[in-house]
């Protein structure tokens, strides 16, 4: 098991081009994570960038890539006193895979000056169910769960024995399992937690991400971190999610947006 900066590596060629390896414990369903290919974008973003700290992300992802080399292309686009803009394209064998719009900035640990979000309640880190690579009902593993330790709230997981809440939303606590502590580029992985809020509205099975943003509010504090992710419409198998990661300090990290595809279940 490597790490996750480890896996998200990437080397300069020059010119704004960088080559990743891209590793396949990353992955759902023998496809990678949505968050976890963003990731190496935005490294190779921040080898450009004029500011210390990823502060947003907007990808959408055309084509699913496989494991294995791939390229990014960074271009500046602007940079003021407190942001640097940036479009980068990750492709393989001349494909385009994920395209996105990068902004560095500078974060702190401060307290927000006004905030209208909470943590979730739920029970403790250590009286949550441990979400397995193989999870229950499903036909296929989930890798990126041996990499990614995910206990879901029980009050979630009644979709297990068939019989889904269908609230909407699902709440984890999330921590990496190489023990690094949480930053901006790896918050990218939590904002896309597994499973996704289809599994608790009964459409268990793989939702693919079609675009992604994400925002991150501030360096997290090390230990684990607590997100929420709801639905508001699923429609012609399509869904939004809504993520917000709470690090163990209570205060919010990050926070995220997705359009995702879904399998609905016959009927």
């Amino acid at each position: 098991m490597g790490s996750f900066k480890e896996a998200t590596a990437i080397e300069a060629v020059g010119d704004g081009e960088f080559t990743a390896d891209l590793d396949a414990q990353w992955s759902v369903g023998g496809k990678l994570h949505g968050g976890y290919l963003l990731a190496v974008v935005a490294r190779a973003a921040a080898e450009l960038g004029e500011h210390p700290h990823l502060t947003a992300i907007s990808g959408a992802f055309p084509t699913a890539p496989q494991p294995g080399p791939a390229t990014v292309r960074v271009e500046f686009l602007q940079s003021s006193r407190t942001l640097t803009q940036l479009r980068a394209r990750l492709t393989q064998n001349g494909t385009p895979c994920v395209e996105a719009l990068v902004t560095q900035g500078v974060l702190s640990e401060d307290d927000p000056w006004w905030t209208n979000t909470q943590p979730p309640e739920m029970p403790a880190e250590q009286d949550s169910f441990r979400f397995p690579a193989q999870a229950p009902g499903n036909d296929f593993e989930i890798p990126i769960l041996d990499v990614v330790e995910t206990r879901v709230d029980p009050a979630a997981i009644g979709w297990a024995t068939g019989q889904p809440a269908r609230q909407g939303a699902i709440s984890t606590w999330q921590r990496l399992a190489d023990g690094s502590d949480w930053d901006p580029l790896s918050l990218l992985v939590a904002l896309d937690p597994v499973p996704p809020v289809s599994y608790e509205l009964g459409a268990p099975g793989w939702a693919p991400t079609l675009q992604f943003s994400a925002y991150i509010r501030r360096l997290p504090a090390p230990g684990p971190v607590r997100v929420r992710m709801s639905a508001n419409d699923v429609t012609s198998n399509r869904m939004d999610e809504a993520a917000f990661a709470w690090d163990s300090s209570g205060r919010m990290a990050a926070q995220a947006t997705q359009f995702a595809a879904v399998r609905l279940p016959r009927g």
